[in-house]
């Protein structure tokens, strides 16, 4: 009998930790890399149910506004009805049910401040809060990030046709799909004006308004107070006073408008460029943001330009605008706002410094460049550049598929395969010698639309790949065999056992096959070292394109 226990017991040691076992061993060789693309989904989900939460919080206060005004009128259909019995006789159920439905009477209860409390004047006007002119023919709404671009009427030059051509340009088709480009033509003075640049950018972008990739919005002159009366401050004339007044409530119209349309919401102005695959890049450095304390993230160091925020956050930062619109310019403000929220009061300026970094990150380098010379403010003329601008930097971010990565290379510090396939950084290791691999493992295997590996970096322009080749093996080994058109003439060199050698290193160290669309699913991605190398190894860019399959 003991030995039958003894046995149970071996037995049982062995059930429970051989997974422990092959779970450790294939977490070392690796898990972490699916890890890290999954915490990047995460980060998505987060913000995605931050801002649906926004969304509720939305509709709750706009159900509290209806419960007042139903409590009002019910004070008023109880007492026109207490001089007339018979009247209240007729309609007790009625009243009754309106009781229930608020839940308050008009004399309890908080009615919290709104946008009625810094503009009063909107009061009785619901109309002033919409867009006096409208042009959209496909209303996007929870795409991933909307873009939004403020423009005025200046007296003898337009940048705005440019800075847009730029931004659709520097799409690619599934991009346009996932973002709303919102123009904001602030001259509610103006209706002529407003119409006739409407006309123009549907002539000119018909394609990108038919689909709702742009809207076309314009605010109603009723939306802003009087803009003749305001106080000078920090050595402003009247003109300047009144042109950063306007602008705040500008910028506040526009978020306001803009929140509900997307999981973030990035503020541009009508006078910049951007790189291409700015959308991606957005998102994936968005998406490395793993704690949930930042307020905002920088894409180019100058004023307003390329700053991205929450849109669950965009109630708060207006508010705070609007608190103080006709005191201090926005930047000023936004500035403020940040150091309300993290500044100690008992630390020095240093500990207030590094406490806000936490809340505005920035990444480097910038994604747009300022390219007006004339001032939004007439007479004003502003030759900024941002220097950051143009910079290839030290490695190039995409959003690529889940996948579990594999290398014989050795790993310099913290510089993995997992952090460069996910955009957070490059991968860097010691110097490859002949036969070493990494292996991108697609689970489950895809079809793929393009292949690109980038090696070496503006600082590390030796450690790329000279000899080495990108190789794919399929999920069904029949797919390797059909598509004669696929392998490339390697020379000598052969690929490994089911491989496919499709693409060769160039003398810049770039990699990189557009696959045809006839080609299987693939089930593994490989670089393969041909020689050894005397300098070490940079990967700076890694995209691996799935393939958009049209469901019939």
């Amino acid at each position: 009998m003991r030995f039958r226990l003894r046995n149970v017991l071996i037995v049982t040691l062995v059930v429970c930790f051989t997974p422990l076992l092959w779970l450790s061993i294939f977490s070392n060789n690796g898990t972490s890399p699916y890890e890290e693309a999954m915490q990047k989904r995460f980060a998505d989900l987060r913000d995605r149910l931050q801002f649906a939460e926004s969304l509720n919080r939305q509709r709750e206060n706009d159900l509290f506004i209806l419960r007042k005004q139903f409590n009002y009128l019910v004070d008023q259909v109880g007492s026109n009805l207490t001089s007339n019995g018979s009247a209240i006789q007729r309609v007790p159920h009625i009243q009754q049910y309106l009781n229930n439905f608020t839940g308050l009477s008009s004399q309890d209860g908080l009615f919290l401040p709104g946008i009625l409390a810094y503009l009063p004047h909107l009061s009785g006007h619901p109309e002033f809060t919409r867009p006096r002119y409208k042009l959209s023919e496909g209303k996007r709404n929870q795409v991933s990030v909307v873009f939004g671009i403020p423009t005025i009427k200046r007296s003898s030059i337009s940048y705005l046709s440019k800075t847009l051509h730029s931004l659709v340009d520097g799409l690619d088709q599934t991009e346009k799909t996932d973002c709303l480009i919102v123009v904001f033509i602030a001259e509610p003075w103006d209706e002529k004006y407003v119409e006739e640049e409407g006309k123009r950018l549907k002539s000119e972008f018909p394609e990108e308004i038919k689909s709702g990739l742009i809207e076309v919005i314009a605010p109603p002159a009723g939306f802003y107070p009087n803009l003749n009366n305001l106080k000078e401050s920090f050595g402003d004339d009247k003109q300047r006073v009144k042109w950063r007044t306007k602008q705040n409530l500008d910028f506040s119209f526009l978020m306001l408008y803009a929140k509900s349309r997307g999981v973030y919401y990035v503020q541009l102005e009508d006078d910049v460029i951007s790189k291409s695959g700015y959308l991606s890049i957005i998102k994936s450095f968005t998406y490395q943001q793993k704690d949930n304390t930042w307020l905002l993230l920088e894409f180019s160091t100058l004023g307003f330009i390329g700053k991205l925020f929450r849109s669950a956050d965009l109630p708060t930062v207006v508010e705070f605008f609007l608190m103080f619109y006709s005191d201090k310019p926005i930047d000023w403000l936004l500035d403020h706002l940040i150091t309300v929220k993290v500044c100690n009061p008992e630390k020095n300026q240093a500990h207030c410094s590094r406490m806000k970094l936490g809340m505005r990150k920035r990444f480097k380098p910038s994604l747009f460049q300022h390219i007006g010379l004339k001032s939004s403010l007439d007479g004003k003329i502003q030759k900024l550049k941002d220097r950051a601008f143009g910079k290839n930097g030290l490695y190039r971010a995409h959003i690529n598929p889940p996948a579990k990565l594999a290398t014989s290379l050795k790993t310099y510090q913290t510089y993995t395969l997992a952090k460069a396939y996910v955009g957070e950084t490059f991968f860097w290791s010691m110097a490859p010698t002949e036969g070493d691999i990494i292996d991108i493992i697609l689970s489950p295997p895809i079809y793929l639309d393009r292949i690109l590996f980038r090696t070496g970096s503006e600082t590390h322009l030796d450690d790329r790949l000279r000899d080495a080749s990108v190789q794919i093996e399929f999920e069904d080994e029949f797919d390797g065999r059909v598509d004669s058109s696929l392998p490339i003439k390697a020379g000598d060199r052969v690929p490994a056992q089911g491989f496919t050698i499709i693409a060769l290193f160039d003398k810049n160290g770039l990699g990189e096959r557009t696959l045809p669309s006839s080609t299987g699913k693939i089930k593994t991605v490989r670089i393969h070292c041909h020689s050894n190398s005397d300098n070490w190894l940079v990967v700076s860019e890694i995209l691996i394109k799935p393939r958009e399959v049209v469901k019939v």
